[in-house]
């Protein structure tokens, strides 16, 4: 589940559970920290559409990284 924050950024969310915290200790596997549910591939895809989507829209730099899904801990980037 991808949501905006009050800054207009996307936000990752547990499609479970709600949770924003997700544990990415597991090489390519991304778990929810609450529930324990696995963070697909799809929406981890969707996620990085939607970043990269806020970027543009910002007018960031074409040199900057975009994050992963969950590159922090809260799956924000």
């Amino acid at each position: 589940m991808i949501f905006t924050n009050p800054s207009g950024a996307p936000e990752l969310a547990c499609d479970e559970c709600g949770c924003r915290w997700f544990d990415r200790l597991g090489g390519d596997r991304c778990t929810c920290y609450e529930c324990g549910a696995p963070v697909s591939g799809e929406a981890q895809a969707e996620f990085r559409r939607a970043v990269q989507a806020h970027a543009a829209k910002r007018g960031a730099g074409a040199g900057r990284a975009q994050p992963d899904a969950a590159a922090s801990d809260r799956g924000a980037g």
